[in-house]
């Protein structure tokens, strides 16, 4: 068999699991006898584009004609049986299913967010879950509060694409839910049951687990939608050393924010950035893992790599870390629910990480 895999990576100095479990597909495919034809671009390449090429990206998500004529060219050479899409922006496009689609070779998609209906993917706007764009042919609400790199040029040109590109998502042969709630998320947006399968993302399995480490891990992109100042918060509401040491790993726009926390306190410590090597020793070092995602985060990965390190996890009860932890439904399914959920203020002494410093049933990603 032989399948193309389109992927427009994320930068590269951003936490992205997204990256991760497309690296880890193509090496188990390939592993398992399958011939893939790696068809990638990357964020990081914009830098380095002649002015010729940084003229078309605003028109990129809509039609990327670089990038048709390359996958035109590569399945004409190659024939591939199936094309599989993970995140088409914003040098690829959603174009390629048509291409692929006249190149007559079907098309399954993974669903890694929300943006078939949302211009960030994310459902969530100015630190609280958001739905205003769902069921709208065109979404107005995301130009106006400039939902999409807090650009309102951008917005209009994202809310855009997703209205042309309407039918070429419902033209999709099979998607991919990574959990129910974003088959349910597909049912929405008028996809069908028959193309829907529901397959989580795993990784190669790390080996026996280390014994547990000290202290808290945080790993991921330092944004809002990631919870990071609700982390940072529930610390600061507490004498230094009170909830033990608290690690935090990653790269993003709270990046600041960190560095000051880590820098004011004993107890918090700013690791930065980390490689795929860091990444293992960091979950080694420590003693549970934290996903406090205040958006309806789909099926984080660092809650996989942490399960199967053998480290247990704290998290919020929304999109599908419930489903991870072993909770088998969330509190609200995804996209859905009120914006309090995930913005309600921190209790005054939260138990819970009183109580997690001492070692805890794990339970192993299979």
């Amino acid at each position: 068999m032989r399948i193309v895999v389109a992927h427009n990576r994320y930068r590269e100095a951003q936490p992205s699991g997204e990256n991760t479990i497309v690296d880890a597909e193509i090496a188990q495919l390939t592993a398992a006898g399958v011939e893939v034809l790696p068809f990638l671009r990357s964020s990081d390449e914009i830098a380095s584009m002649p002015k010729s090429a940084k003229a078309l990206l605003p028109i990129s998500p809509i039609y990327a004609p670089r990038a048709q004529q390359d996958l035109a060219r590569l399945l004409t050479e190659h024939r591939p049986d199936v094309l599989h899409l993970h995140n088409p922006y914003p040098l690829l496009s959603p174009w390629v299913v048509r291409t692929a689609h006249k190149h007559g070779v079907p098309v399954v998609q993974t669903v890694h967010n929300y943006r078939q209906v949302c211009s960030s993917g994310l459902y969530f706007r100015d630190g609280v879950i958001c739905q205003d764009c769902r069921g709208r042919a065109l979404g107005v609400p995301a130009v106006v509060h400039r939902c999409y790199r807090g650009s309102r040029a951008q917005s209009a040109l994202m809310a855009t694409t997703l209205a042309v590109h309407r039918g070429t998502w419902k033209s999709v042969d099979r998607f991919i839910a990574l959990t129910s709630a974003v088959a349910d998320h597909l049912r929405d947006y008028g996809i069908p049951d028959d193309r829907i399968v529901v397959k989580p993302n795993g990784i190669p399995d790390p080996g026996t687990p280390a014994p547990l480490g000290q202290g808290f891990l945080f790993l991921g992109r330092l944004s809002p939608e990631k919870g990071v100042g609700l982390l940072l918060d529930a610390w600061r509401r507490h004498p230094d050393g009170a909830l033990g040491p608290l690690r935090v790993a990653g790269d993003g726009e709270l990046r600041p924010l960190v560095e000051s926390v880590a820098a004011e306190r004993a107890d918090v410590t700013f690791l930065g950035p980390l490689d795929r090597a860091g990444v293992r020793a960091a979950l080694a070092a420590s003693a549970v893992v934290l996903a406090t995602s205040t958006w309806h985060d789909v099926l984080p990965t660092v809650i996989i790599e942490a399960l199967a390190s053998g480290r247990p996890v704290l998290g919020t009860a929304l999109g599908g870390i419930p489903y991870l932890v072993g909770a088998d439904t969330p509190r609200e399914p995804a996209g859905t629910g009120p914006a309090a959920v995930a913005s309600a203020p921190l209790p005054p002494a939260p138990a819970a990480l009183r109580l997690l410093p001492h070692p805890m049933p794990c339970r192993r990603a299979c």
